[in-house]
């Protein structure tokens, strides 16, 4: 067996919690690089100039990540990731941490099994909540990863803080909440394609003995989530990326900018970005999921050792 072998005892809604919040910072770590390029290809095609093919800058994942070490510096992939994981604490904490216990509320008593619809009403619940309290943090994060900054050109802003303070000033404290209501309706559908998908093939490997309870399952499981988050929840999301990144008075609302890219870029603008979206999404899953395990029987563990009298 891989890892830590499954416990008797089973987590507490704290345990889930707080390891929810590490373990979406430990895929943050791994992955930002991947959504940082996501965002830059999403963004693309936004301004005048870049309908021209000889001013598109971005071609492909490497292709961006490439461009951006060599114009920007290396340091360019990791902008905004101070945000990043101050999201991921108060963001994946919620949506994942509290899933479970959700599910439970929805679930009628006396019932053995939870239905699909419970388990997608579950997700959706706690992506709103999620989104509702981290926005900020997700608004600073994208404005970081969109920003081009050349190697020793100046500085949009001088650190998270003071991202948080321009843009309240700039835009009032509405424009730290600014595209929640895309930001909601994106995470609503990835936490079903996410959790629902997670919880659905783990819980088929499970019951027809096909893998046990260890890394391999988690990873498959994983992997599958990471696929249909990413094809139902690609077009919400290119157009919450471009509305939070957008200056003010550029889109009237998160619907103008969608009609905006359909008919200025067609269809297709929908699933800009969807293989590093897919890269991301799909190694963000597996090394969540596979930590938020670990975490789970590792802090179990802990909870009784220190609450054993020897």
């Amino acid at each position: 067996m891989v890892g830590l072998k499954p416990t008797d005892i089973p987590p507490s809604a704290t345990i889930k919690f707080l390891g929810a919040g590490t373990a979406g910072c430990i895929a943050d770590l791994v992955t930002f690089p991947l959504d940082t390029a996501k965002v830059r290809l999403q963004i693309q095609g936004e301004s005048k100039a870049s309908k021209n093919r000889k001013n598109v800058k971005y071609k492909g994942v490497f292709g961006t990540i490439t461009t951006m070490v060599r114009m920007e510096g290396p340091q360019s992939l990791y902008n905004g990731l101070v945000a990043g994981l101050q999201r991921q604490m108060s963001f994946a904490s919620i949506r994942i941490g509290l899933y479970d216990s959700v599910k439970q509320l929805y679930t009628p008593k006396g019932s053995d099994s939870t239905s699909i619809f419970t388990r997608l009403l579950a997700g959706c619940t706690t992506g709103a909540m999620a989104v509702t309290c981290a926005q900020p943090t997700d608004v600073v994060k994208v404005r970081f990863q969109a920003h081009i900054r050349v190697v020793g050109g100046p500085k949009k802003y001088n650190g998270t803080v003071d991202a948080y303070r321009t843009i309240a000033r700039e835009e009032g404290v509405k424009g730290l909440w600014k595209g929640t209501l895309p930001n909601i309706t994106r995470n609503a559908i990835v936490n079903c394609g996410e959790l629902v998908t997670y919880d659905l093939i783990k819980e088929t490997l499970l019951k027809y003995h096909l893998m046990t309870d260890n890394f391999p399952c988690h990873f498959v499981a994983a992997f599958g989530a990471g696929f249909c988050a990413t094809v139902v929840a690609s077009p919400v999301d290119v157009v919450k990326t471009r509305y939070m990144n957008s200056i003010p008075g550029q889109y009237k609302n998160a619907l103008n900018c969608m009609l905006t890219m359909v008919v200025k870029e067609g269809p297709s603008a929908f699933y800009k970005g969807f293989m590093p979206s897919f890269l991301r999404l799909g190694s963000w899953n597996v090394v969540m999921f596979v930590s938020f395990e670990q975490l789970k029987r590792l802090m179990v563990l802990a909870q009784v050792a220190w609450e054993s009298p020897f």
